[in-house]
């Protein structure tokens, strides 16, 4: 029986336990750890603790990338109820002062020497934070190493794991802090435990199956498909990082991995760059098979013609696309974005299905997700709501959550949690949908987002902005416009490809900043977006915009961890662009 985050790791070391439960790559070479040496080690881990006087609600920072060891930290403290916080690993010194302070942090895990440096820089101002640990070998810093015990303390640990109540706080979620500070979101162990339970039906999992894990462990979408993975035996393996994912997809041919909609977008754009470039016949079976694609709809039968059209592309041409992403694929997890429903559309007619859900880190995360089942998934939606969770639309649409999964609250901050959560107990996500035939829920946008033009028409960014992406040219685009007479956009062009197109129309540009001002490229942009407003009410059409000549990113600022806008920041960052268009 799994009641707490501890119980997870024991039921895989009882029931099936892998001897390549956790892989990363070491030196070059893939190294795994067996889940019997990784609960033997968390143990020693653990006794280590209870010397040093970690008791229960005390808390703990991981700032790491995914690795063996973020697993290895997580369940020696979360066996103890000591309360583990997650954090970024690529944010700012501010950043780490509020949140070191907020949780009052007694030991801090870091993975590298760049983390080290700026938690040294501000470690006069953590008066709590007594242990600084790394899991790299850095010199003049303890290795976290030389906290395991060779004696095991099982007495100490197993009355530790008794007097956790599944009510008890596990993790403390620092959110991404699109609008000022971070908050922190208190879950409890029965909050992800019955999260981690209620998903287990809508992925295909069996035995002998592995997972690739490259979105941050600290975000509590990956890090509850981890638990689900721990739980179900499934071998995780950890990419090296972001740039080496399709290098490490053919090395470990995963049945399956959780992605955001923006890498897809980055990977479908390739494979059309590519069926681009070739001649002749090959080049209209690519785009023939292409089509077929971007017509499928699981729940309508296509047809007897249709469907062996499709039979005979796979073979000839998504085959490819199956071998590219390791060849074993039984499902990709979308999430933390609204995903482009011709993405799932075309991936899934390829035989690789994408399961677009919806969550918050409130709701630990997942509220829906489409699944394999019969009936069980409906493009454009994020699925039907998980069996454990009620879902209701307020009278302005905002979809309202009740659950085991609906966190306890925010961190000292017991006003924003009441405004959050009501009386009845129902979570306001600050979203918008609607229930189609009652079942699939469907997101039209986020309620702080939509704005009003001066006409007194409202305006739903997310939407518009999803649509404009499916351009090739376009890789961010930010719809602005609140109380003025129509919206616009400011737009960061993909310029990868539209490098390429220029050299394809012996257009000699050679920056970004010569690319934005060229005329014929403009042009071309302005054409795309006439395609694009076709499906738009007049008044929500783009009819100005301006383009910038700088690649939005995490680091730059302009973009949240999990790849959302900021927009106040954008806004701000982009003024004298924004005026010129309105002023």
């Amino acid at each position: 029986m799994v009641n707490t985050i501890a119980d997870f790791y024991y039921f895989a070391l009882n029931n099936n336990a892998k001897t390549d439960a956790f892989t990363q790559k070491e030196a070059g070479k893939w190294v795994s750890t067996a889940m019997a040496d990784f609960v033997h080690q968390a143990k020693q881990f653990s006794t280590g603790l209870l010397k040093l006087g970690f008791e229960k609600g005390d808390r703990i920072a991981i700032i790491s990338n995914n690795r063996t060891e973020w697993h290895l930290t997580d369940l020696a403290f979360q066996q103890l109820g000591v309360i583990t916080v997650p954090i970024y690993p690529n944010i700012t010194e501010a950043d780490y002062n509020y949140i070191l302070n907020d949780c009052g942090a007694k030991a801090v895990f870091i993975s590298n020497n760049a983390i080290v440096k700026k938690i040294e820089n501000i470690k006069a101002n953590l008066p709590a934070l007594k242990y600084i640990y790394t899991y790299n070998k850095i010199e003049g810093q303890q290795h976290f190493s030389s906290v395991f015990s060779e004696q095991i303390d099982e007495t100490g640990i197993e009355a530790a794991r008794n007097a956790i109540e599944k009510d008890d706080v596990a993790t403390l979620i620092y959110t991404s802090g699109t609008t000022g500070n971070p908050k922190g979101v208190m879950l409890s162990h029965q909050n992800l435990v019955s999260n981690v339970l209620g998903s287990e039906d809508r992925l295909p999992l069996g035995d002998n199956q592995k997972a690739l894990s490259f979105l941050p462990l600290c975000h509590v979408f990956e890090r509850m498909l981890d638990y689900l993975y721990i739980y179900r035996s499934v071998s995780i393996y950890y990419a090296e990082s972001i740039e080496t994912i399709g290098e490490n997809i053919l090395e470990v041919k995963p049945n399956m991995f959780a992605t955001v909609p923006r890498l897809l977008e980055k990977v479908y754009d390739k494979i059309v760059a590519k069926g681009s470039s070739l001649s002749g016949i090959k080049k209209g079976m690519f785009f023939w098979a292409l089509n077929l694609g971007l017509k499928y709809d699981p729940m309508v039968s296509g047809g007897a013609w249709y469907n062996l059209q499709l039979n005979l592309a796979n073979k000839l041409v998504f085959s490819k696309w199956r071998a590219a992403l390791g060849g074993n694929i039984k499902a990709l997890v979308s999430g933390g974005a609204a995903l482009q429903p011709r993405l799932a559309r075309v991936f899934t007619a390829a035989q690789i299905p994408v399961l677009e859900g919806y969550g918050l880190s409130e709701t630990s995360p997942v509220i829906s997700v489409n699944s394999l089942l019969p009936n069980g998934t409906m493009i454009g939606s994020v699925g039907m709501p998980l069996s454990n969770v009620e879902v209701k639309l307020a009278e302005d649409g905002e979809i309202l959550v009740k659950g085991p999964s609906i966190m306890k609250g925010y961190y000292n901050k017991p006003e924003l949690t009441a405004e959050v959560i009501n009386a009845e107990g129902y979570f306001h996500t600050g979203d918008i949908g609607k229930l189609v035939d009652g079942k699939y829920l469907k997101i039209t946008d986020r309620k702080k987002e939509i704005f009003k033009t001066s006409g007194g028409k409202y305006i739903a960014p997310q939407v518009m902005e999803n649509k404009f992406k499916e351009s090739q040219f376009i890789e961010q685009v930010m719809v602005v416009g609140e109380g003025e007479k129509m919206p616009a956009a400011i737009i960061q062009p993909n310029f990868s490809y539209l490098s390429e197109w220029c050299k394809r129309h012996d257009i000699v540009c050679l920056t970004n900043d010569e690319m934005v001002c060229n005329e014929q490229v403009l042009a071309k942009i302005v054409e795309e977006m006439q395609e694009l407003n076709k499906g738009f009410a007049n008044y929500e059409q783009i009819k100005r915009f301006e383009l910038v000549a700088t690649v939005w990113g995490i680091d730059s600022g302009e973009l949240t961890p999990t790849l959302k806008l900021k927009r106040k920041i954008i806004l701000e960052k982009y003024k004298a662009l924004y005026q010129k268009i309105y002023k």
